[in-house]
């Protein structure tokens, strides 16, 4: 594997939307990172036209199938959660467009994951670098509507006045609407996207089709989150070499990490694929001594222990070790109880499922009703076998991830927390006992959303 590019000086900077003082993201870059994703001038202001033209933004597209190679070549998958290859979305979208007669783009930018603020930072900092992206991912799958999905209202309000400043051709002639949606853990699956601008509830749909079968309006859809499509102009302009110049062989590129836990107000990272995760530790001011553990890919992908120091960032690593990046989301756990922040992530899924899967509807209750027992000193090894069990035997049955991902939380905290599983099973927990942990939203990002 080949070791990221990781020299020079840290930048750390605050940023704030011009016209709200109320939401400050602090974003910063590992040293050595050229900053790809948060600009050149990261933390000075919103970008408007002219700046994000001034960089080369909105530069015309001589061959889109040439740019489509240069993805494929690039190794870019998706930023959102599920890491697939953008290259193999975007030919499945236009290969069926040219079948059925046309084809819809959708920016997902609706971030339901309370642990992660990259999409909209993109969105309330750079929204020119996401419709360029959208632009660049219409011409390549010929779609000629395109729509920005979003629940964040800062985000909303940039992306409109983005929209504002363009000329009707700058776009390619693409004609893009902004979707705004009440925000959900759910909200943002690709399905519920779809059924959403179909004008339908924010809720998944089961499959088949797939969006990229069927989607908005029965058409061929392209549902790429906001910072996979931000990528596109960087290919453009520099090509798959030099994306691939930062990263690994298998994880290419730089990518956006929240960071959160550990008493620390959250950071937005841009980070090489590949980063030691004690690198990261130390960027954010933790010293190893302290880490009981993480929360990876946001809520999803479950937990790992003191193994983590281990670790590289990277897709193919992190399945290593049986977890995954996911959306970037990590959640640092210091003096939290592993038992105690489970508890509440599983108590999290179990109000914000969708309400339609019985699978789903009643294993996040039981998974969350037996994970706050278990924290409660209420348990019995009955009650662990039960939960181990429902981890295993529920995975899948969803129409979405939100189950998977209860299962994953469930079953990381077994596997990599024994310990503190057992004590709670015996004496109880004393960090328990001294200071309960039982927040609505473990490891929230709070600083970017809005009061």
């Amino acid at each position: 594997m080949r070791k990221p590019n990781c020299n020079g000086d840290e930048l750390a900077l605050n940023t704030t939307h011009p016209t709200t003082a109320a939401s400050v993201i602090t974003v910063a870059t590992s040293p050595g990172c050229t900053p790809r994703l948060l600009g050149e001038q990261p933390g000075q202001a919103r970008e408007d036209f002219a700046a994000y033209q001034g960089l080369g933004g909105y530069r015309p597209l001589a061959d889109a199938d040439e740019l489509l190679g240069e993805v494929e070549s690039s190794g870019l998958v998706g930023r959102g959660g599920a890491a697939f290859p953008l290259a193999v979305k975007l030919r499945a979208v236009r290969d069926n467009g040219r079948l059925t007669g046309g084809t819809v783009v959708v920016a997902n930018g609706e971030e339901g994951e309370p642990a992660s603020v990259k999409d909209r930072w993109l969105l309330r900092n750079r929204p020119h670098v996401v419709l360029d992206g959208l632009r660049l991912a219409a011409a390549i799958v010929a779609a000629d509507h395109a729509y920005v999905y979003v629940s964040d209202p800062e985000s909303a309000h940039s992306v409109e006045a983005a929209l504002s400043e363009l000329h009707p051709d700058t776009l390619g002639g693409v004609r893009v609407d902004l979707i705004r949606v009440q925000p959900g853990y759910v909200a943002g699956e690709e399905t519920a996207a779809v059924r959403m601008i179909n004008g339908g509830p924010a809720k998944p749909t089961d499959k088949p089709p797939r969006p990229f079968e069927a989607g908005v309006g029965g058409r061929p859809t392209l549902v790429s989150n906001v910072e996979t499509l931000a990528n596109l102009p960087y290919l453009q302009r520099h090509g798959s070499a030099m994306f691939r110049s930062q990263g690994t062989s298998l994880s290419t590129g730089t990518f956006l990490a929240t960071i959160t836990g550990a008493g620390r107000p959250p950071i937005l990272y841009e980070l090489p694929h590949g980063l030691p995760f004690t690198e990261l530790l130390a960027l954010h001011g933790i010293s190893p001594d302290q880490v009981r553990g993480a929360l990876f890919g946001g809520y999803f992908a479950g937990f790992l222990n003191r193994d983590v120091l281990e670790t590289t960032l990277d897709h193919e690593t992190m399945r290593r070790f049986g977890s995954g990046l996911g959306c970037g989301a990590i959640s640092v756990i210091t003096d939290d109880c592993p038992v105690a922040v489970a508890a509440s992530v599983l108590a999290y899924f179990d109000r914000e499922n969708a309400g339609q899967c019985g699978s789903c509807f009643n294993g996040t209750a039981a998974m969350a009703a037996a994970a706050g027992a278990l924290r409660d000193g209420g348990a019995t090894t009955e009650d662990v076998d039960r939960l181990r069990r429902w981890s295993v035997v529920l995975r899948g049955r969803g129409a979405c991830a939100t189950l998977d991902a209860a299962t994953n939380v469930a079953a990381s905290l077994l596997d990599q927390f024994p310990d503190d599983v057992a004590r709670h099973l015996e004496d109880g927990c004393p960090d328990c006992r001294n200071q309960p942990f039982r927040f609505d939203r473990p490891y929230e990002a709070e600083a970017a959303r809005q009061a």
